[in-house]
């Protein structure tokens, strides 16, 4: 997902929570989580993905997969009921968007209730240019979280909650398969960026969306007995194969904008999904967590990626959860550790433990600026840490690795 840039003042009240936390015990993350949801009435639910945020482009955001992590993980913690709110606002959103009656979702929705129809989408009120105003790609469709809310429809459907997620997921999954692109060495594409009618396509492929894509497509295959995702799913583990480096020992990130020429960029979650998503990746590529170590690691903890000198809570949370379904249990303890040591007084997460964490991207919606998460409460962060104190994989939906 793409982070925008944030004022100062949200900078500086966030360190002001992080020096002010009690001492008393913070609540496991599981029990943040059914806290976040049980706050509202009860009725389909966006969470706001940084709660803290001031008016801006983060103010009131629901990222979709922010949220689909979290419905992942609510499963996982055992509480379906309070994963099935957020299950319901993604079905209202896939069944009444605006504009697209096609299959796919938007990156990011309205924090809160969800009972209009269209399901409102994010902005803010811009007063240089006195207009309201959309993030560009607020309003758009990667296929890396298409493929979340389509393992968060899934995890529902699996754990009983109805056949209405299967349908859901499936409608998903056809939208996706339109972005596969042939071109060697194959996989599918970005998505689309831009508002409707006539967003701009995202041509670069994505080593972290193809991880994705692979355990949903496989996961649908299950469900449904149709082998056409098995071979959508195969398809996508190809990209991924194809994106190893022997040289590096690592995943590259993707490919560039042709779909085809290598993108070098090295981020920790290109490293990590794969072998959490994949049968087998964990031993055929158990080098790159040494290579995210060794040039990744900061703090006892992984960092986004090269560029940054901060420990990115979600992406420790993702090496804990690794080392766990390995059965390395006392370096997953030690990862957990540095997870811990970011929360805020309320008992989130914090996105990044300094005031800017940079990715090594830029962000589409404005190429001079960086990508970057901030030290602020990050939904997607306490999700990851209760998906790793619960030993729960959401690419397989068990406590463990993909089987064959």
């Amino acid at each position: 997902m793409q982070i925008v840039a944030m004022r100062t003042a949200l900078v500086v009240t966030a360190l002001l929570f992080l020096f002010s936390r009690p001492a008393a015990a913070l609540p496991l993350p599981c029990t943040y989580l059914d806290k976040r949801v049980d706050a509202e009435p009860p009725s389909p639910i966006f969470l706001a993905s940084f709660p803290a945020a001031a008016p801006g482009p983060l103010s009131g955001v629901a990222f979709l997969y922010d949220n689909s992590v979290a419905a992942v993980a609510l499963v996982g913690c055992g509480r379906r009921d309070l994963a099935e709110r957020i299950g319901e606002a993604i079905l209202a959103a896939l069944a009444h968007d605006r504009f697209w009656h096609d299959g796919r979702l938007r990156n990011a929705y309205a924090a809160g209730l969800v009972v209009a129809n269209p399901v409102a989408l994010p902005g803010w009120w811009d007063k240089a240019q006195n207009r309201w105003v959309e993030d560009r790609y607020q309003v758009a469709s990667d296929t890396g979280n298409m493929a979340w809310a389509m393992l968060a429809l899934l995890a529902l459907h699996r754990a009983g909650a109805g056949p209405q997620y299967l349908a859901g997921a499936t409608r998903i999954g056809a939208w996706v398969e339109k972005t596969f692109n042939p071109l060697d060495p194959g996989g599918f594409m970005g998505g689309t960026f831009g508002h409707e009618p006539a967003p701009e396509r995202n041509t670069w492929k994505s080593v972290e969306h193809n991880a994705d894509l692979a355990a949903a497509f496989r996961q649908l295959a299950d469900a449904t007995g149709d082998r056409r995702w098995r071979e959508r799913a195969q398809a996508a583990e190809r990209f991924v194969a194809a994106m190893w480096n022997r040289h590096c020992r690592c995943f590259l990130a993707g490919t560039a904008a042709d779909g085809h020429t290598p993108n070098p960029t090295l981020a920790v979650d290109a490293q990590l999904w794969p072998l959490l998503a994949i049968h087998g990746a964990s031993s055929r590529y158990a080098a790159a967590f040494a290579t995210a170590g060794r040039r990744l690691g900061v703090a006892g903890g992984f960092s986004y990626g090269e560029g940054g000198q901060s420990v990115w809570t979600e992406g420790t949370a993702q090496a804990a959860l690794l080392m766990e379904l390995l059965g390395r249990s006392k370096k997953a303890k030690a990862l957990q550790a540095i997870v811990e040591k970011n929360r805020s007084a309320d008992g989130g997460y914090y996105a990044a433990s300094a005031a800017q964490l940079p990715t090594g991207f830029m962000l589409q919606t404005d190429p001079s600026q960086p990508r970057q998460y901030f030290h602020m409460p990050h939904l997607a962060a306490a999700a990851w840490a209760a998906l790793a104190q619960r030993r729960f994989n959401p690419f397989t939906g068990t406590n463990s690795l993909p089987a064959g």
